[in-house]
């Protein structure tokens, strides 16, 4: 590549966490372009000894080698490769990609650019900005994909950017420093709760188109097992971010509606389920009073509710 005032250089450092990838890891280390000044290789306690084998191959003065003596999950060990290269002075962004192979590091400067730029705080990978890039991937995935991009993207209030548990990211050390690392995640919500912890310290985040790259790799992570607790852990987060945003940090028309519609929509339906129960013991039909007593809550609650929503949409950070 060549160099420009704008391109990325030896201020960029790569996190590479490793589990299960001793056959693609020392081709992906191979891969890494040249102007990158400082790769960390995680070791996340793998059993078949993904980091030994790589180093062992490894001539890149450039890698370092960190063996952590137990399991941690994937974010854990994006975080112990994120520590590891804060120590540096002289890194500015810090890009993680996986050991499998499925990330194309040539990609590494237009996740970059948007930083260096001052367009954004973090990047990450968009698998869904180009329909004919998903003929490889699993439709189990696609679906899968799609159901978990919805939740992340209402707890962490970027509803701006797609595919928001792909691994392919880059950030920068000022931003970094100011999230509370031992709070999020370890595991493969890792991702999602980032986007979380962004949020809340205002960080502008962008997609960066990729095409979805599937060949032998066999995931650790199976979506359909984990569903469940994603679903959980982001309206934990969601809930989170709609008191700290409406009612802590600001408070605005917005948070007036969803006091309101919150409201008038539970009354509403609690009034609907008795009426109904009532009506139902008694065979009697629920009088003309109670009936647009229930409508107007429902209806009113509903319009509010979507009012609120109408500003969560255009409130993520831009700038």
């Amino acid at each position: 590549m060549r160099r420009t005032r704008n391109s990325p250089g030896g201020e960029i450092a790569v996190v590479i966490p490793a589990y299960k990838v001793s056959n693609q890891l020392s081709y992906v280390l191979a891969s890494i372009p040249s102007y990158i000044g400082h790769i960390f290789v995680v070791d996340d306690a793998c059993p078949d000894n993904s980091g030994l084998k790589a180093e062992s191959e490894s001539k890149d003065a450039r890698v370092r080698f960190i063996y952590l003596p137990k399991n941690q999950g994937v974010g854990g060990a994006v975080i112990a490769g994120y520590l590891a290269a804060l120590k540096h002075s002289e890194i500015r962004i810090i890009v993680k990609i996986d050991g499998d192979g499925q990330m194309d590091p040539g990609l590494i400067e237009d996740f970059c650019k948007p930083i260096i730029g001052g367009e954004a705080s973090y990047t990450k990978g968009n698998r869904f900005s180009s329909i004919e890039s998903l003929h490889t991937m699993p439709k189990h995935r696609i679906f899968g994909n799609l159901v978990l991009s919805f939740f992340a993207k209402a707890s962490s209030g970027y509803w701006n950017i797609f595919d928001c548990n792909n691994g392919y990211t880059a950030i920068g050390v000022s931003t970094l420093k100011k999230l509370p690392l031992n709070k999020i995640s370890k595991r493969y919500f890792f991702e999602s709760d980032m986007l979380f912890r962004l949020q809340l310290v205002g960080a502008v985040v962008r997609d960066v188109p990729i095409k979805a790259v599937y060949r032998d790799e066999k995931s650790n992570l199976s979506i359909f097992k984990n569903i469940f607790e994603f679903t959980y852990k982001n309206i934990r987060n969601l809930i989170k971010r709609v008191i700290y945003d409406n009612f802590l940090r600001d408070f605005s028309m917005a948070s007036v509606n969803l006091i309101i519609g919150t409201t008038f929509l539970f009354f509403g339906l609690v009034f609907a389920l008795k009426d109904w129960m009532g009506s139902t013991k008694s065979h009697i039909p629920t009088n003309t009073g109670s009936l647009v007593l229930v409508i107007l809550l429902i209806t009113t609650g509903t319009q509010l509710l979507m009012s609120f929503l109408s500003h969560d949409l255009q409130k993520y950070p831009k700038e």
